[in-house]
């Protein structure tokens, strides 16, 4: 039986299509419920305090290149939204003396215009946000190696290689996107074989990185956060970390400031992940099926799902 259609982009897979029952249920939860969601693979983190998130997920890179030897490379996968952690990494590095020559670091995605990554000068460059942030503010006897800096390119094949060299991946950090991806793992379209149900979790779980097309909410989501609005100006495309990537991730970190997604979308990956539910059309439900997930929360941010006219 065919599921329902998408209230949001109708050629397209997304959380609308979900049972009501789901729905509903997710937009009921307090906070306190959503604390209680937490089990052994899962666990919810509030944190009080602005300063006190952003030190928290920049101290996930300090811990995981600290454990970084010759003989056992260490890295992390990190995100591009939210940077406001970035510099804080960049100053603790500094100020711990901590040497990155065996930390390695992998970007989790990139824009992908007219065939090709957006070049590193681009405005909306990942990569260059990544390094004007936190490694070029890393003095130079600190800094990590080039060759240990692995952002994806068009044809990810180099990339991927680098998952499978050896270098263990401590954490792969992300946030939430209104679609609920992670990285750019957005839903599918609705057409051939996934006219009438979208991918199984199994099938989904396959994907390895690889380029993309970004769904319509995605798109205006990126206008919103960072092209002040302007569609036009933000890719249709881009190159992904995909899940091949993710489950080689000793841990999966998902921080959530309330800047990318709403108190629903919140509570309702939370309520998924908790009760292992997992859907493609919320990819970050597929995260039901990791053995270490972490989902980190700005108190304040988390609100309700009552009715407020503004």
């Amino acid at each position: 039986m065919s599921r329902k259609q998408s209230i949001l982009a109708p050629d397209w897979w997304d959380f609308t299509t979900l049972d009501d029952e789901i729905l509903n249920d997710a937009a009921r939860l307090t906070a306190e419920a959503m604390l209680g969601l937490s089990r052994a693979g899962f666990k919810v983190e509030f944190y009080d305090t602005l300063e006190d998130f952003y030190l928290a997920e920049a101290l996930e890179y300090i811990n995981a290149w600290r454990r970084a030897t010759p003989d056992n490379p260490v890295g992390i996968c990190g995100p591009i939204g939210p940077t406001e952690q970035l510099p804080l990494v960049a100053r603790l590095v500094n100020e711990l003396d901590l040497s990155l020559k065996n930390a390695h670091f992998w970007g989790m995605d990139e824009w992908v215009i007219n065939g090709k990554v957006a070049p590193v000068d681009h405005e909306l460059s990942f990569e260059k946000t990544d390094r004007e942030m936190c490694f070029d503010k890393i003095r130079s006897e600190l800094q990590m190696p080039d060759a240990n800096m692995h952002f994806p390119s068009e044809e990810p094949s180099g990339y991927i290689k680098s998952w499978e060299a050896g270098v263990r991946c401590a954490v792969m950090q992300g946030g939430q996107g209104d679609i609920k991806h992670w990285a750019f793992n957005d839903p599918f379209r609705r057409e051939g074989k996934y006219k009438d149900n979208p991918p199984t979790a199994e099938e989904y779980r396959q994907l390895t990185t690889r380029q993309v097309e970004l769904h319509p909410v995605t798109i205006m989501q990126n206008a919103r956060t960072s092209g002040g609005g302007v569609v036009t100006g933000v890719p249709t495309k881009a190159v992904t970390v995909g899940p091949v990537q993710t489950w080689k991730a000793e841990k999966v970190s998902i921080w959530q400031a309330g800047t990318h997604d709403n108190p629903f979308g919140m509570r309702l990956t939370t309520l998924m992940i908790g009760k292992k539910i997992p859907d493609s059309s919320v990819p970050m439900s597929l995260l039901a099926e990791h053995p270490n997930v972490q989902f980190n929360f700005y108190r304040p941010a988390i609100g309700t799902c009552d009715v407020e006219m503004h």
